[in-house]
């Protein structure tokens, strides 16, 4: 049992520093009356959101300081704690205040059986706020047992706008013809490889900062969490995955490259340890929108959700850093309907809703190049209506006309900043 006097100088301890806390505003749009479930990668920002709100609600005088019950389940004081527990935290407010707080539970998904404790909260009208870093938080039966009483919310990496916010750069009209274009230019260099941990900004040395917090979702959010007792062929999963980026792969395929490697998986327990990876927010997987709807699950092309994670496998990355930084920016749009398409023809990505088609192509200089990514993009349009044609580059800018069909021709800086991605 967690000491009372424990849990009262943590509650004081938060409600002293979060007020205080030096942030980079991200947008946040919440409904003003809702509870909310934020999920997403380890570092992503989840927490930081949290503070930016409570700072709000401050700021806005719809609450005070003495108003915040702020429990983080990764502090170490309180590792013990189980769900049995969990009311203590509101015992504890409740003898140090008569007012009401506003309930801020961070990294939750530690205690097993959270979500009942989180329901009697919102049935008690209390408003809460929960983050975590599992997928599996979004699960039906979660789901089900939270009774519709909490809205999702997934929190991401910095998208390139909100970095460049983070270095203070404004974009002007006409940016791209001036100075500007210069410094941003350089900060996308830095982040295409190191992608979009805030917290990796300050580092000289962002790369191993990138591989410690690689080291620790592996270890903490895929391996212990799910009990895996392989931790050498999960690791040889998670690097062939990455040099396998941009190509559709079986799991057939997938299974024969780890075994080669001389690390045996059983085909379920690949499919287990390819969904703790997704559970974990590490990757996703995008499917061939032709293949037949149960094929759609065994054949995918898989990213990672920064590129900073992806870099530190690769060698000479450049090629498969564009394409995943493209996939980045569409599934976070487009969630579940982004595809790529793969049936006599060969389109990165694909979005039939939208009417939307995007090749990625380092570059287009070379005349061959250009005519393939091309004509793909022609027979898909014979296919099916597209409205928005495009082939992303690294800095490249033209408009292709071919069969009447407008291509749009864009480097990969300049489209990340388009209104559609912010």
């Amino acid at each position: 049992m967690i000491e009372k006097r424990v849990i009262k100088s943590l509650i004081i301890e938060r409600q002293n520093e979060i007020p205080e806390i030096s942030l980079v505003k991200r947008p946040l749009d919440l409904e003003p009356s809702a509870n909310y479930v934020m999920i997403g990668l380890r570092r992503a920002g989840k927490s930081y959101l949290l503070y930016q709100h409570i700072q709000d609600l401050i700021r806005k005088r719809e609450m005070d300081k003495d108003n915040i019950l702020y429990v983080n389940f990764e502090d170490e004081r309180i590792a013990s704690v189980d769900a049995e527990n969990l009311g203590l935290f509101l015992e504890c407010y409740r003898e140090m205040y008569d007012i009401r707080p506003w309930i801020f539970l961070d990294e939750i998904q530690n205690v097993a059986g959270w979500e009942k404790f989180a329901r009697r909260l919102a049935d008690s009208k209390y408003r809460v706020f929960v983050t975590g870093s599992n997928a599996k938080m979004l699960s039906r039966e979660i789901y089900t047992t939270l009774g519709g009483r909490f809205v999702a919310h997934e929190v991401f990496p910095f998208s390139f706008q909100e970095y460049l916010s983070f270095h203070e750069v404004v974009l002007t009209r006409n940016w791209e013809y001036g100075d500007t274009r210069a410094q941003v230019l350089k900060l996308f260099h830095d982040y295409f490889y190191y992608g979009g941990f805030a917290e990796s900004f300050i580092f000289r040395d962002r790369r191993s900062w990138i591989n410690s917090l690689y080291q620790k979702i592996l270890l903490g959010d895929v391996i212990f969490r799910n009990g895996i007792r392989n931790e050498n062929a999960i690791r040889v999963l998670v690097k062939k995955l990455a040099e396998s980026v941009m190509q559709p792969s079986s799991l057939v395929r997938i299974k024969n490259i780890v075994d080669s490697a001389g690390t045996n998986l059983a085909r379920n327990t690949l499919v287990d340890y390819i969904r703790f990876l997704e559970d974990a927010y590490l990757i996703f997987g995008i499917s061939n929108f032709s293949d037949k709807l149960s094929s759609r699950e065994t054949l995918k092309k898989r990213y990672f959700w920064d590129n900073g994670l992806l870099n530190i496998f690769l060698f000479e990355p450049e090629t498969k850093l564009l394409e995943n930084m493209v996939a980045i920016a569409l599934k976070k749009k487009y969630k579940d309907d982004l595809y790529y398409y793969n049936r006599n023809m060969e389109v990165d990505f694909f979005i039939p809703k939208d009417c939307r088609a995007v090749q990625v192509s380092y570059s287009i200089a070379d005349m061959s190049t250009r005519q393939r990514e091309v004509r793909s993009l022609v027979k898909l349009a014979e296919v099916y209506s597209l409205d928005k044609i495009e082939i992303i580059t690294w800095d490249e800018e033209v408009t292709v006309i071919e069969n009447g069909l407008t291509v749009q021709v864009i480097p990969v800086w300049k489209w990340l900043l388009a209104p559609d991605f912010n």
